[in-house]
């Protein structure tokens, strides 16, 4: 059944359809399939690439080519290369999936975002807080049509929670927790492994630091080293800090403070435990919101420092109102206290349901309809998810100047490598 759209969410889509331009309306006189280009290839790349098998696949990608035996058996006539640059100057390729580890999310989005392409590129959009809001300046300037892979987001349950909090049904909203029991795998560095005759080791690595490598990083635990990854916190904090940011109409923060627990004898030292705590400003009429993230724990803790337990929602999103709370996850929702609700009437439901994540992106690149998670929404989730690792890792809590993309308390020489990180040898972050 379709609904009509909300206002929000109209306005927020037709301006991203207009800013599109007329690339987009030109596609819309010509529905063909969307030319693509895949780079990574397994894991989240095959499931992002198999929500838009239905598309001409003219160039697929990855580093392994161990990882494109399932993608060359059902495409066999896309060609298959290591180099993601080859992706990038074909030109008759109008969108590319990117779905890399963290730390190659943002040179292969901007670089094809730059050549003319469409990008749908996998959360958390970037590595670090400076790459974000370079993806977000270019896609503005280059008016592509972007999304960030929060599949989540496309889920009736999601948007039933954001019609609620925005009807009142919990009164004003000025705290939510957010929590995840998920915890990094530790692990050691041990001596160099042998690199599989497959893999392009260096092209895996690429901006990063160097690395032997090893089986604790490469393919599976990269997002549990600070050189590729940003621990659970960037893993799965987009997703679930996501729905805070859409029923809110979130933005940046401008406090962030974090403490945490590294894993014991492990060499990496992405926390095994975590709290943050964001501090979003008054906007547009809007109370300002305090948001804690946790991971490593199965509910928020109380203020006795206890556990609650939450009806069995080991990961979860808390929305605390002036009337009463909502509880959520990803697929389903509840009202509390609960005898006080047995009797609310729901408004009706006025955001459409979503024809699909990917889908949404092929039809706006063939129709000019909007999507949802375009990066300019997406992108300051991300870089806010960011934040957090930037105020751990430097032991303190953070004022942040969102438009600037600068910390104000702390010195620019401390803050500086956290918010924007060095690239090895040649690799830059704008062709």
């Amino acid at each position: 059944m379709n609904h009509p759209l909300d206002r929000r969410t109209f306005l927020f889509g037709s301006l991203a359809a207009a800013a599109l331009g007329p690339s987009v309306a030109r596609a819309a006189q010509s529905p063909e399939k969307v030319r693509l280009g895949i780079i990574g290839c397994a894991g989240q790349g095959e499931y992002n690439w198999s929500n838009v098998a239905d598309q001409e696949f003219v160039m697929v990608c990855d580093v392994d080519l161990a990882r494109t035996a399932k993608i060359k058996s059902q495409f066999p006539n896309a060609e298959v290369v290591q180099d993601f640059r080859r992706v990038i100057d074909r030109k008759d390729i109008d969108a590319v999936v990117v779905s890399t580890p963290d730390h190659w999310h943002a040179i292969p989005t901007v670089w094809a975002m730059e050549s003319g392409k469409h990008v749908y590129c996998e959360k958390p959009l970037a590595h670090s807080v400076h790459e974000v809001r370079t993806v977000m300046e270019v896609a503005r300037k280059r008016k592509r049509v972007t999304q960030m892979g929060t599949q989540i987001h496309a889920g009736a349950n999601y948007r039933r929670v954001v019609e609620l909090i925005r009807a009142g049904a919990i009164g004003k909203v000025k705290k939510v927790e957010v929590w995840n029991a998920s915890r990094p795998t530790p692990g050691k560095r041990g001596p160099m492994g042998e690199i599989p005759s497959t893999l392009d080791y260096d092209m895996w690595v690429g901006p990063a630091p160097m690395v032997p490598f090893s089986s604790a990083i490469v393919p599976f635990h990269w997002r549990w080293w600070w050189e590729f990854g940003g621990g659970v916190l960037a893993d799965l904090g987009c997703h679930y800090m996501d729905l805070p940011h859409w029923a809110l109409d979130l933005r940046q923060p401008e406090r962030v403070s974090a403490t945490g627990k590294e894993m014991p004898d492990a060499d990496n030292k992405v926390p095994g435990e975590m709290r943050v705590d964001y501090y979003y400003p008054e906007r547009d009429g809007k109370p300002p919101v305090h948001l804690v993230w946790s991971h490593g724990v199965t509910g928020p803790r109380g203020e006795d420092g206890q556990i609650r337990n939450l009806f069995g929602y080991s990961s979860g999103i808390l929305f605390q109102g002036e009337e009463g709370e909502l509880l959520a996850d990803y697929s389903r929702h509840k009202l509390l206290p609960e005898a006080k609700y047995a009797d609310y009437q729901r408004p009706a439901p006025s955001i459409p349901d979503s024809v699909g994540h990917h889908k949404e992106w092929v039809q706006a690149i063939l129709t000019g309809s909007p999507t949802t998670c375009m990066f300019e929404y997406s992108g300051a989730l991300a870089e806010t998810v960011l934040l957090g690792n930037v105020a751990y890792r430097l032991g303190r809590e953070i004022q942040y100047d969102s438009k600037k993309g600068r910390v104000t308390n702390v010195a620019k020489s401390d803050y500086e490598p956290l918010l924007r990180r060095d690239y090895r040898g040649d690799w830059k972050l704008k062709p």
